[in-house]
């Protein structure tokens, strides 16, 4: 059944999120600062292990490199256009509404954890090619383990941050959504390429997310998500028939 792997990512979600929140309650700040830090080393390396593999192969006895300069040139030209428009303002202003919606006026933290969530289960190779090769194959495996993942680390994220990391699970359920709806028409549009750069570029927005849950927030994440559109155009350039 084409989309049952995202309804059972969200579920997943939900699931992870409540059993965190039960144990929030009686986490003292050390806790939950030591489960802050572990939850970034594992974001890191997982964001860190994701663009290695993109971006590097073996050929023969060294590595070569892959796609480095479009992936600069994404990050560079995403972050210019993400800080035009300013999206991290505008995911906060999500978050906020759906602080005032459940009416949870008093967690501080409930915008972070919406926020950093939402980033780290969206933003990857397998929050990508999951929907994709779930709506070309029918085979949603890819997104069984996803839901796994998710829902180990949405624990850990709830536990610290509340409420608004258990909200990400609308977030994963548009974002997935949209790419299991369009997965069919842009079969042929998506070629390995393409995919392997969206997976790198992807990979170290995690590596960033990772980052700020290990130190004060210096990255502004939120305003590099457009960098995942520059490879797209790029593709899309391919195929405009020049006049010479």
């Amino acid at each position: 059944m084409i989309g049952l792997g995202t309804i059972v990512n969200v579920i997943a979600i939900v699931v992870g999120g409540l059993i965190g929140l039960v144990f929030k309650g009686g986490l003292k700040e050390r806790f939950r600062e030591v489960l802050t830090q572990a939850c970034g080393l594992a974001v890191v390396f997982i964001g860190a292990a994701g663009a290695f593999e993109m971006i590097f192969s073996v050929e023969g006895t060294g590595l070569s490199s892959n796609h480095t300069m479009l992936i600069v040139i994404s990050l560079v030209i995403g972050g210019l256009v993400g800080e035009l428009i300013n999206i991290e303002k505008g995911l906060d202003s999500v978050g906020e509404r759906l602080k005032k919606l459940v009416k949870a006026g008093n967690d501080n933290k409930f915008v972070d954890g919406f926020v950093t969530a939402s980033l780290v289960f969206c933003v990857g190779a397998m929050a990508i090619c999951g929907p994709i090769d779930e709506a070309l194959t029918g085979d949603s495996t890819t997104l069984y383990i996803k839901s796994i993942l998710d829902m180990i680390m949405v624990m850990v994220l709830a536990s610290v941050y509340g409420v608004g990391a258990l909200f990400s699970a609308l977030a994963v359920g548009v974002y997935q959504g949209i790419f299991t709806v369009f997965g069919v028409f842009i079969a042929d549009f998506m070629s390995d390429a393409l995919i392997s750069t969206l997976s790198g570029v992807g990979s170290i927005l995690i590596f960033a997310v990772g980052v700020n849950l290990l130190w004060p927030k210096k990255i502004r994440v939120g305003n590099l998500l457009p960098a995942l559109l520059v490879p797209v155009i790029w593709e899309a350039a391919q195929y405009i028939p020049l006049p010479w």
